[in-house]
């Protein structure tokens, strides 16, 4: 379509009146504000539009320069307001962008999350008006931190809320479930356990998993080591270091140890890959349930799709 010449005139027909410091981002604009209708104050002006280029120090009420390109590219006048640049320069960020940056990266692979070029397809599809970086920047720095708080107390209840929340969702037969369940581990009896959860629904796993205690033989130990507060600080430390290293949120690393029977090294490889270590699938609601029948040749199948040892692992797991 041809450009329009009425791009830059308020609704009454007036131009749209623009100031910008002289220098090559001027020299650029310029002709694309002419064209579309607009004008160029020599200096500033009450009631023109102070524009600034992203990323310069700029007064309160400044315009990213990338209006003016982004009016252009579509041939319509946009609002002003998506456009005013925050502290430092930048373009704010609104929270329409936030919910459609955190929808982007839901379901998508921790190495995705964690290099370019997830970011760069988002930016071509024009998610944002931000560069790519920038939304990088926002999910890692500002949006990713915010989907959990480290907890404040060492309570094993409130690791054991969360395995338990996480486990509904990892045995419900909705794939996008939401997570409304995280918000029942700080607003329930304040110690983030629904009524009926007992110490039972803490899901642990073999030696080698995330609860170091524990072994395979869960009659030769203490029942109350899964409790021990040195236990519940191993568990938040290897939480915390999962989501910093692949960039997700706890509800992520805490179904990644449930697909995996609790296994540290397996959990690592796979939130790093979406694979197993050893070759072999993750273990999904299906196969649990299988898993439970007293059916010889139900458990022979599971052998042949996950190995002996895999399947003795997960038995624990579970019913631990």
């Amino acid at each position: 379509a041809a450009r329009s010449r009425s791009l830059f005139l308020w609704d009454d027909g007036r131009p749209m009146r623009f100031y910008l410091r002289p220098g090559l981002a001027k020299l650029r604009l310029a002709p694309l504000v002419l064209a579309g209708g607009g004008r160029l104050c020599r200096v500033q002006e009450p009631g023109a539009v102070l524009l600034a280029q992203p990323g310069e120090v700029a007064p309160d009420g400044a315009v990213s320069t990338e209006y003016v390109t982004e009016c252009v590219e579509r041939n319509q006048r946009l609002p002003l307001e998506p456009f005013l640049l925050a502290a430092r320069g930048r373009l704010a960020f609104t929270e329409a962008e936030d919910a459609a940056l955190l929808q982007a990266v839901r379901g998508q692979g921790t190495v995705r999350v964690s290099g370019r070029a997830l970011w760069i397809e988002l930016e071509r599809s024009g998610l944002t008006r931000h560069s790519w970086q920038a939304m990088r920047d926002r999910y890692l720095r500002h949006l990713r931190p915010r989907l959990w708080e480290p907890p404040q107390t060492e309570d094993p209840t409130q690791i054991r809320g969360l395995f338990a929340a996480a486990n509904r969702e990892f045995e419900s037969t909705e794939s996008e479930s939401d997570s409304s369940d995280v918000a029942e581990l700080s607003t329930q009896d304040g110690v983030g356990r629904s009524p009926g959860e007992t110490a039972s629904d803490l899901k642990t796993g073999p030696e080698n998993s995330a609860f170091p205690d524990i072994q395979l033989q869960r009659q030769e130990r203490p029942k109350s080591t899964c409790s021990s507060s040195s236990v519940v600080r191993q568990v938040v430390k290897t939480m915390e270091h999962f989501m910093e290293k692949f960039a997700v949120d706890l509800f992520t690393v805490t179904q990644a140890f449930l697909k995996n029977s609790g296994d540290v090294e397996a959990t690592s490889y796979f939130l790093q890959t979406g694979q197993r270590l050893d070759g072999y699938p993750v273990w999904s609601r299906e196969d649990d349930l299988e898993l439970q029948k007293d059916d010889e040749h139900v458990r022979n199948k599971l052998i042949a799709k996950f190995g002996g040892e895999n399947v003795a692992k997960r038995i624990v797991f579970r019913e631990s």
